[in-house]
């Protein structure tokens, strides 16, 4: 590390806030410099995480950087890359604490929810290099088979080129990680541009990666880092020499991506985007496991997860018990510091504004009709700080309306909205009476619903018994609507990090002369 770079703004940051670009790191000027912002501790929002400036000059350099690293670094052997991929997997477990740190500081996650991301980032590798029956890997394995004596038939799989990763803030190190890793094992290279409200988790991602390339003597430019705001997104995400797009983050963001991209019909583009995930909670459910799944999906991570449950659907028969079940244990929710000695379940939102549009929306429902029964208040805790408590509404139903208190939007916060219902066929009518498809799920034993849930249910993630908000990365994972666009990731990313080639091989053999043509091989000698 060069000795004249300034001290980092966060101490588990190893150079100051930066670009990176062909191999360098390159300090970026804050204060009163274009393009600059910063992020701020959420819990203690005086707290300066990261503060720099970014450009879309950058992201060309940036671009150009991936775009040269490319022919060398896709010629390298599967098993070379792989190598890189472990090495990056021992770095994340030295750095782990580092990461759970800064993941607490900029996001303002609770110190368990901080861990279980960071400790996520290197099983990433081994889910990537799972070649196993239901491993990921088999999907992009290539084959061959004869045809006749002399040709064969033969697939294999092949790197899109430069990829631009565009992370979210949510899970700003998992998400774009999730991305990233099968990328470059598929020979991918890559520019990562982070969340704006989370930065320093980005480059701090970008230094692992960083590492891992180096040492394993990857050339310059297989990894790259930009910064900035949404100007550097929108160049990225549609520059015209990048070959894919993976993006993770909110529907209209997903939407401008698309419509950028509508002239490049081969560009990979890849959208992990919201969810307005129902539940269901028939008579014969396990009422405790309903109502505390609902609890604990509703608003953990401050109901800043994609997945998080945002409508309960409750059968009248048990409609009292489970919804004062729900309120008293939302009520009784540990909310705090995320740095607290103490168990806290919900940290902070991401900014002010989050809050705002929290209680906006909170507020409109309940003038159309909504009835609250735990209003979300602000919450002054410690150095001030963006805290919420948890609010529950019942409203008369959902549906596809923009407007009124069942309204399909997604709010990224702490609110639960619950509906009762009298029939399983109206329950589900409810559940997919959303343009969303994410996540959903079912609490009942009774096997043809179950079955007709799982058939029925318009999500990518249909879970039984369980809530919304949880998911196994050795399954796929995605959405469809305005959840996703079929390019799920989870086990399924190398999918979209590659395309099959198909090919007809011949040996030498006599040539195929079909009726109606003559050709005689003299006519060559």
């Amino acid at each position: 590390m060069p000795e004249s770079l300034a001290a980092p703004t966060h101490a588990s940051l190893r150079y100051p806030p930066s670009n990176f670009i062909g191999g360098r790191w390159e300090p970026l000027d804050a204060g009163d410099a274009p393009g600059a912002f910063d992020s701020t501790n959420p819990a203690k929002p005086a707290d300066v995480v990261w503060r720099g400036s970014g450009s879309v000059a950058a992201v060309d350099r940036a671009v150009a950087a991936a775009r040269a690293a490319l022919p060398e670094w896709s010629s390298w052997s599967f098993d070379r890359r792989r190598a890189v991929l472990e090495r990056y997997v021992d770095l994340c477990g030295q750095r782990v604490h580092e990461a759970t740190k800064l993941l607490t500081d900029e996001v303002g996650k609770v110190a368990w929810d901080s861990a279980g991301e960071a400790g996520l980032l290197g099983g990433k590798v081994g889910i990537t290099l799972d070649g196993s029956e239901h491993g990921g890997l088999r999907r992009v394995t290539g084959f061959e088979f004869g045809i006749n004596d002399t040709r064969s038939g033969k697939c294999w799989f092949r790197p899109h080129g430069v990829m631009a990763v565009i992370g979210p803030f949510n899970f700003p190190m998992h998400l774009p990680n999730g991305h990233i890793v099968p990328s470059l094992l598929m020979g991918n290279t890559v520019v990562l541009k982070p969340s704006d409200k989370t930065p320093a988790c980005g480059q701090l991602l970008a230094e692992l990666f960083a590492e891992a390339l180096s040492l394993e003597g990857a050339p310059a430019g297989v990894l790259n880092l930009v910064q900035g705001q949404g100007d550097v997104a929108a160049h990225l995400g549609s520059h015209r020499d990048t070959d894919g797009v993976l993006f993770t983050g909110s529907w209209p963001v997903g939407r401008k991506l698309l419509q950028a991209n509508l002239d490049r019909p081969g560009r990979m583009v890849a959208l992990e985007l919201g969810g307005n995930n129902a539940a269901i909670v028939m008579p014969d459910a396990d009422l405790a496991l309903a109502a505390a799944e609902a609890v604990r999906t509703a608003f953990i991570t401050t109901g800043q997860r994609c997945t998080c449950m945002r409508r309960l659907i409750v059968h009248k028969d048990v409609a009292d018990r489970v919804i004062a079940a729900i309120v008293r244990a939302a009520s009784e929710l540990v909310v705090g510091s995320p740095d607290s000695a103490k168990d806290v379940f919900m940290g902070p939102l991401i900014s002010e504004q989050a809050r705002a549009e929290l209680l906006l929306a909170q507020n409109t429902w309940s003038e159309d009709g909504g009835e609250m029964l735990l209003e979300s208040r602000p919450l002054e805790l410690g150095k001030g700080g963006w805290f919420v408590s948890p609010g529950v509404m019942r409203v008369d139903r959902f549906s596809k309306l923009d407007e009124g208190p069942g309204c399909d939007q997604e709010v990224f916060g702490p609110l639960l909205r619950i509906s009762v219902v009298d029939s399983f066929d109206e329950a589900l009518k409810q559940a997919n009476a959303t343009r969303f498809g994410l996540a959903a799920s079912l609490f009942t034993r009774d096997q043809d619903s179950i079955e007709r849930f799982m058939r029925e249910a318009r999500a990518g993630c249909v879970n039984i018994n369980t809530g919304t908000a949880g998911a196994s990365s050795k399954l796929p994972f995605g959405g469809l609507g305005y959840s996703g666009n079929h390019r799920p990731a989870g086990s399924f990313s190398l999918d979209y990090c590659a395309y099959p080639t198909a090919g007809l091989i011949d040996s030498g053999g006599s040539p195929v002369v079909p009726k109606g043509m003559s050709f005689d091989p003299s006519w060559v000698s």
